[in-house]
């Protein structure tokens, strides 16, 4: 509910504090009163965009503030939450423009973007101008009200959920796909490396074992010769070496026990000759297993060679890394092979989800289809009471794909002459009948749909006597249990305000600024008068406002 509207520098408004009350609260005023210069102010805590010209003072701020009471409504509360704005039972909504036109918006003092303002103003206002009817041409409108007098909440809630989850299988379904088909363009390239990898069947370091082996045979001939060298100095000679260290030994043995110190050096020649002795016997035995092997060279070489070949191709440098390539390309091969099951487990999880949702949208569709014939009798009722005894409205349901909001195509069709020449309302329905259409399908679904404040900007235009007391009745009817605010010329429905505003003008010093101020009783009877017949009415306008007033 709106509390007050406090406006500065607006226009041709000065400063302004406006105090609405709960129920139906109706702003009469002249023509050029100022009215829509309310409507326009009311706009910009709304989320409307700003406009520099609207600014009076050009030496200060224009700044509009609503105090709103929530009630703690659950959609409100959850905009608060997600958006970390303060949650509270009042919220102080206040629209900022600069000397330079730079706009700011708030919400209990906190910057917002107009985004922002915009989505919470629609949980807290609905303002609907004379020809601002393009949401009831809205199949987004339309179902909504359907499924209000339906009560479809909580199976929407349950389709809704649903709907996603098909929505998100199908994503991962089309992501697998592209993935698998980007994988198979490169799995056959991928196979052919694989398998000449494999086919190679290298072991590890192999390549750098054959390199020190081919180095070896390579010189085979010259370490057999400095070999067999060594054994024949140690031990082949006519004198070996061997052979003298033994006499020298010898020599010694027989002075050992007079000096110490001979002894020592006896002990140090005897492992000499122990380790120059096993020397001999190792330097022979080696000599005799290393050889020039010409075929195992060529062996070898053509194993090498390919080795070589592959780790040019892969532009690699060990064995090792042959093989770790091996292994990541058996990986890649291996991931297309388990790719095309989770695609297989993921198109029946997508065929079970596609199913669920069709099986709730039909359930959905279902119980629109059963409000038709009522909602259709009911808006139609509406429609003789404002001044609409030939218009018909019908509603058409058709199948569509499945969306967010069930599987249906909805039109509000309609006739204005009982011509049975039915059209799309948004294109065969004038300014004013989609004015008068749209408060009886309001006042049928504000209960339900939970409708936040509703605003009505002069909608009751191109009517007058009893339809106009019509307007007034369902008006007074839907304020029972919201806040209504209405600008009006018509004095029937004026006559059914609880809180009655009015607009004018006055002059200050050289300037001319708008003005509002609330009615007492005897004030809204002359008032009503003078909206009936003149600026002087007649004792009979008189106490036809009075009856109006009083009843």
């Amino acid at each position: 509910m709106l509390k007050e509207l406090h406006i500065q520098n607006y226009a041709i408004i000065d400063e302004l504090v406006i105090r609405f009350d709960g129920s139906l609260n109706i702003i009469t005023g002249e023509t050029g009163a100022g009215k829509s210069i309310l409507m326009g102010a009311l706009s910009l805590i709304l989320g409307d965009r700003a406009d520099i010209n609207v600014v009076l003072n050009k030496e200060k701020k224009c700044f509009v503030e609503g105090l709103f009471q929530t009630n703690n409504k659950s959609s409100v509360v959850r905009f608060l939450t997600e958006n970390d704005l303060e949650v509270s039972d009042e919220l102080l909504i206040r629209r900022e423009i600069s000397v330079t036109g730079k706009s700011r918006a708030f919400v209990n003092d906190t910057p917002v973007t107009l985004n922002q303002l915009q989505q919470l103003s629609q949980q807290l206002v609905d303002l609907h101008r004379q020809f601002d009817t393009l949401s009831l041409g809205e199949t987004g409108f339309q179902l909504s009200v359907i499924d209000a007098m339906a009560g479809n909440d909580s199976a929407l809630i349950k389709y809704r959920k649903a709907f996603r989850n098909w929505q998100e299988l199908q994503k991962q379904l089309t992501i697998l796909i592209d993935r698998k088909n980007q994988e198979n363009r490169e799995f056959d390239y991928h196979q052919f490396l694989f398998n000449e990898l494999d086919e190679a069947a290298l072991k590890s370091n192999e390549l750098e074992d054959i390199d020190a082996e081919l180095k070896l045979l390579s010189n085979a001939e010259g370490i057999k010769a400095a070999l067999a060298n060594v054994f024949e100095q140690l031990k082949g000679q006519e004198v070996p070496v061997l052979q003298v260290i033994r006499q020298l030994i010898h020599q010694l043995q027989q002075y050992s026990q007079q000096h110490t110190k001979v002894a020592e050096i006896r002990d140090r020649m005897q492992a000499a000759y122990v380790e120059l002795n096993d020397i001999a016997g190792e330097a022979s035995a080696l000599g005799d297993q290393i050889g020039h092997d010409t075929g195992r060279i060529e062996q070898l070489n053509e194993r090498l060679n390919t080795g070589y070949k592959l780790l040019k191709k892969h532009n690699v440098q060990t064995t090792q890394q042959l093989l770790q390539i091996m292994e990541d390309l058996s990986g890649k091969l291996e991931a297309v092979e388990q790719l095309d099951e989770t695609i297989a487990r993921l198109e029946k999880e997508t065929a079970a989800a596609s199913k669920i949702v069709l099986e709730l949208s039909q359930m959905l569709s279902a119980a629109r289809k059963k409000q038709l014939a009522p909602f259709e009798k009911q808006v139609n009722i509406l429609l003789a009471r404002v001044g609409m005894p030939n218009a018909r409205l019908k509603v058409q349901i058709e199948d569509a794909v499945p969306g967010i909001n069930g599987a249906d195509a909805i039109d509000f069709l309609f006739d204005a002459n009982k011509s049975n020449q039915y059209a799309p309302i948004r294109k065969v329905a004038s300014g004013g009948e989609l004015s008068r259409l749209m408060l009886c399908i309001k006042s049928l679904v504000a209960g339900k749909m939970d409708l936040p404040t509703l605003i009505f900007d002069e909608i009751d235009s191109g009517i007058s006597g009893e339809a106009s007391r019509q307007v007034g009745l369902i008006m007074k009817e839907l304020a029972a249990a919201r806040q209504v605010i209405c600008i009006t010329h018509q004095p029937q429905i004026a006559g059914k305000a609880d809180l009655h505003l009015f607009v004018y003008k006055e002059a200050r010093g050289k300037s001319i600024s708008t003005n509002i101020r609330v009615l007492d009783q005897e004030e809204r009877i002359v008032a009503i008068a003078q909206m009936l017949s003149g600026e002087k009415p007649t004792p009979a306008a008189l106490e036809n406002a009075r009856e109006m007033v009083m009843n």
